[in-house]
């Protein structure tokens, strides 16, 4: 979906060893003291002209992330490809132009998909293992393309609506209807969303949810790898 042309602490040490983020001298108030569950944060659409200040939020509160990157946008912002990396987040494929799929011959849902493996690859974010389809539309067709490319199929339990221009409030909310395992769908671009994450990561110590990866056997939230 979209509107436009659409540590926690205990695992710090181990994330700093890996060399997966940087973790900072003194770690935000908001973290849980302990990981009774995962949630997977994702965000769609990027990267973009809010992506810096979403990841300078999300490292600020120890929050890691799944972020779609359509592959139009990874070619044209390779620098900020490898900052989501460089801050800990893991990035998926959201097709190259945001089409809807399921309306579209296999060949070009091949393209789409193909294209956004390799911009995002060749702008140093890896190979990516996850896809999102555009606005959650799917068929049998689109997942035997995925399949081709080995990658796992995400969409959401949980919608922000930050797309639909719900309120910074509302999308704090949505993100407390978070329970072990689920995904949220939330954007790259919302102001509301940027502003959101310093409440979202309260919410979430509250409940002793910690921010972790999706797994690509899955396709739900687990602790990161």
């Amino acid at each position: 979906m979209r509107a436009r042309s659409h540590l926690p602490l205990l695992a710090a040490a181990a994330l700093a060893a890996a060399g997966t983020l940087a973790v900072p001298a003194t770690a935000a108030p908001t973290q849980a003291a302990a990981c009774t569950g995962y949630v997977g944060l994702t965000f769609d659409d990027g990267p973009g002209s809010g992506t810096t200040t979403l990841l300078n939020s999300l490292k600020q509160y120890g929050l890691r992330a799944t972020m779609f990157n359509q592959g139009q946008y990874a070619a044209a912002n390779p620098a900020l490809v490898r900052a989501q990396v460089s801050a800990g987040m893991w990035v998926g494929n959201h097709s190259y132009t945001h089409p809807h799929l399921t309306q579209q011959s296999q060949a070009t849902i091949d393209s789409e998909i193909s294209r956004t493996q390799q911009a995002v690859a060749n702008a140093g974010g890896g190979t990516p293992r996850l896809f999102r389809p555009p606005y959650g539309e799917t068929n049998a067709t689109v997942k035997a393309v995925e399949a081709k490319y080995g990658l796992t199929e995400v969409l959401w339990q949980v919608d922000s609506q930050d797309w639909n221009n719900a309120s910074t409030d509302a999308i704090v909310a949505a993100a407390g209807r978070l329970t072990n395992g689920q995904v949220i769908l939330m954007h790259d671009w919302p102001a509301n969303t940027r502003a959101a994450i310093p409440r979202i990561a309260q919410t979430l110590a509250a409940k002793g949810l910690c921010s972790g990866m999706i797994s690509p056997q899955t396709g739900r939230a687990v602790a990161p790898g």
